[in-house]
């Protein structure tokens, strides 16, 4: 195995060596973004879920670690629709942080490793010509060159599959903070 991977650095073109140590750093950051974002959204779903139950138990006003806290104590004493409007949107705007880096490198990702392919088929095909004309030689550079689209796709499936999962978690989010303000506002109607 580890004969296999020092041939294949030492076949393989500067390009595509690149292009797979890009792809690599791609893969390492959307992980770190995603497992980290997570943790974050997970917690802070969890404390607007809490505050949500309390207001529904009776409550008249949201729990002190809730996201609209910071918007109500900043306010009048009277509960506005633009205020938590307000809360709203800027709820959803910390909520979806990173979601653009994810959908870059789900989009880009493919392109980069095509790009590293095209290069190495261009070699093999180079190496081709100047050699004796062995479909081998160019079955062995096309494989090769495979691999980086495949590194491509790999990283694309997850960026995007985590850009999907924690833009679910943000929607989540949204529609706990909008339940409290509307609990709010409708006891303010009544």
């Amino acid at each position: 195995m580890i004969n296999a991977i020092m041939d294949f650095y030492i076949r393989s073109h500067f390009i595509t060596l690149f292009v797979l140590g890009v792809l690599g750093l791609y893969f390492f950051v959307i992980n770190w973004v995603f497992f980290y974002r997570l943790l974050i959204l997970n917690s802070w779903i969890s404390k607007e879920n809490r505050s949500l139950e309390t207001l529904l138990m009776g409550s008249t006003n949201v729990a002190e670690y809730s996201f609209l806290s910071n918007f109500i104590n900043m306010g009048s004493k009277f509960f506005k629709k633009e205020i938590f409007d307000l809360a709203n949107y800027a709820g959803t705007k910390e909520a979806t942080k990173g979601l653009t880096l994810l959908s870059i490198i789900a989009s880009t990702s493919p392109f980069i490793g095509l790009f590293g392919t095209v290069v190495s088929i261009l070699e093999a095909f180079g190496h081709l010509g100047r050699s004796a004309g062995i479909m081998a030689v160019i079955a062995s550079g096309v494989s090769d060159a495979l691999v980086a689209t495949a590194t491509g796709i790999f990283v694309a499936i997850f960026a995007y599959t985590y850009h999907q999962i924690l833009k679910r978690k943000a929607f989540e989010l949204s529609g706990f903070l909008r339940m409290q303000s509307d609990s709010l506002l409708a006891r303010k109607v009544d």
